[in-house]
């Protein structure tokens, strides 16, 4: 057995000590003994336990692959996750001020994406293990909304009527204002019979809505999500911020990083989370890539009340971003891309001069690099929080406002 100190946590979570070696639930300042594996440590024993390390909450963590992070303590995680805004940012020569932390509570989460398969006596509906491909029950999940948990007997109906003996169905859930609203993917070709016992299980289980490999089973009741109160029925697997506290926390910053502003351009859109509050103050274009989004957007703001004029078009910022000219004619901007960022709408956005931009990102080193590119093009970066809507995982969101500097 080899002794190591670990030095710093690597961004899935690992320990990490001089080698680099790699080691799954260390903590930094941990003493730890085990076998060098390439660039792992295996058979590892904490020698020295970190005063951050913590027992963690849900019985099902050491198997589980769905939270990693649960072994340390919610001050020095809040800590981690804001270092990780703060060191891409700093590769980039950049830096602002920090606003508090948001963390969603325990039991939050309104959408996840479950994995089920039949067995011999049925079927087994959760997570994947840790590096694993088996699926792990977890009946006592501290992650997801408690309404959430009972989509799981019903992915395990699914998978019983549904699934093939090789392949698991991806059964991806979301809570909505009268039930829920699956979408299943991976499963069975649709026939007469599979259709009427999809159709049959909707009905029993009070979905909401099902839809199998993007077909649609049955709608027993829209499945509203509200923005701000503004209801939206997004289209089956639609994106939804992982909680509505974290949802709630990203909004409050935007619409006060844009207030005052009369036009808002509000680019990768998605549904509305922020075009539809923010039409309250003022009149917004949503730019969506995605036809069905976009038209959900559009027939939330049709029916909405008390809001400004909202114009929706939906076009692929990657290849087609909108353009320096088109992007002048507006006061404010919000964005809020993929995991990839942004890189083309961000060189647009930056020769456009748009006095205030909110900027929402789910990835901190894309984000450092397209940020990067607005201030050198006369931007301040002035202030941004972490959103921790991804309790216990390795996953960090941010907001962050660019203000165009008068030189």
């Amino acid at each position: 057995m080899t002794e190591y100190t670990i030095k710093r946590l690597g961004h899935l979570g690992d320990g990490v000590a001089e080698g680099p070696i790699y080691v799954p639930g260390a903590l930094p300042g941990e003493v730890v003994t085990g076998m060098p594996d390439g660039e792992h440590l295996k058979d590892v024993r904490i020698v020295t336990p970190s005063s951050d390390r913590v027992s963690p909450p849900c019985r099902h963590f050491k198997s589980c692959g769905g939270c990693q992070m649960q072994h340390l303590s919610d001050a020095a995680l809040a800590d981690w996750k804001t270092d990780i805004v703060r060191t891409a940012l700093q590769a980039q020569g950049l830096g602002t001020e920090f606003l508090p932390i948001h963390v969603s509570p325990p039991n939050s989460r309104r959408r996840a994406t479950f994995s089920a398969r039949r067995t011999k006596k049925g079927a087994m509906a959760g997570f994947h293990g840790k590096q694993s491909e088996a699926i792990i029950d977890i009946p006592d999940c501290h992650l997801l909304h408690p309404r959430l948990m009972a989509a799981l007997p019903v992915a395990e109906k699914l998978a019983a009527i549904g699934a093939s003996r090789k392949t698991p169905l991806r059964v991806a859930t979301t809570l909505s204002e009268p039930g829920l609203d699956i979408a299943v993917t991976d499963g069975k070709p649709l026939d007469g019979a599979l259709r009427m016992a999809l159709a049959e299980l909707c009905q029993n289980r009070d979905l909401a809505r099902l839809s199998w490999d993007a077909e649609m089973i049955a709608t027993r009741l829209p499945p509203e999500q509200r923005f701000d109160g503004i209801p939206v029925v997004p289209p089956p697997g639609a994106f939804l911020q992982a909680t509505k506290q974290g949802e709630d926390a990203l909004r409050t910053d935007v619409l006060d990083i844009v207030d005052g502003a009369s036009s808002i351009v509000d680019l990768f859109a998605g549904c509305g989370t922020f075009s539809l509050p923010a039409a309250r103050k003022a009149a917004v274009h949503a730019v969506e890539g995605d036809r069905a989004m976009t038209a959900a957007l559009d027939a939330g703001w049709r029916y909405a009340k008390g809001v400004r004029k909202v114009t929706t078009e939906t076009r692929d910022l990657f290849r087609q971003p909108l353009q320096s000219d088109e992007l002048s004619a507006f006061d404010a901007a919000i964005i809020d891309p993929p995991r990839a960022g942004a890189e083309a709408q961000i060189a647009q956005l930056a020769q456009s001069g748009v006095p205030v931009i909110a900027h929402v990102s789910c990835n901190p080193v894309t984000f450092a690099r397209d940020a990067a590119v607005l201030v050198r093009h006369g931007y301040d970066l002035t202030r941004l929080r972490v959103v921790d809507q991804f309790r216990w995982s390795v996953h960090v969101e941010l907001v962050a406002e660019f203000r165009k500097n008068a030189s």
